[in-house]
């Protein structure tokens, strides 16, 4: 493939992807602790592509995934932000990476838990208040303007991952 780029990556808004480790899932309880993990990505393939879903606010196409709820662990937020953002609902994801992120706002450091999905047969996927529209991306291929460089990155990564 030979895309994916050294870090740190920086997109429009000035944040960062710091770093990016494939991981256990128990390594999640040893983090820095000082260092919030207020999120959880998925990265979702089908024949040879990566789902990205483009957020109507931010306007820019991006993994699906999302916030933390109180009281919910990474794989659950996973799990329900999926089905929310996409309309798959599934429960077999597996823990693939944590991301550092340096941001401008609400933080200036955080972590992020990634979890992956391969589908076999391609999803009826389904807009909703916050996502307008999805598209399977080809990783191999050049960034549109309105694409996440931070996101697709990571998808780059866990993809690549995959296919080793």
């Amino acid at each position: 493939m030979g895309l994916m780029v050294g870090l740190p990556l920086h997109d429009g808004a000035g944040n960062a992807l710091v770093g990016f480790r494939f991981a256990a899932e128990p390594e999640l309880a040893v983090l820095d602790d000082r260092v919030p993990m207020p999120a959880s990505l998925i990265v979702v393939t089908f024949a040879g592509r990566v789902l990205m879903v483009f957020d109507r606010w931010r306007k820019q196409w991006e993994l699906p995934g999302g916030m933390l709820a109180p009281g919910e662990t990474a794989r659950q937020a996973a799990v329900r932000e999926l089905a929310e953002e996409t309309g798959i609902s599934t429960t077999d994801l597996d823990f693939t990476a944590v991301v550092e992120f340096e941001l401008q706002r609400p933080t200036p450091r955080e972590y992020v838990a990634v979890y992956r999905t391969a589908l076999q047969v391609e999803p009826q996927l389904v807009v909703n208040d916050e996502i307008s529209d999805f598209r399977w991306w080809d990783p191999s291929s050049l960034l549109s303007d309105d694409m996440s460089p931070l996101d697709a990155e990571i998808g780059r990564r866990v993809f690549e991952g995959l296919i080793r």
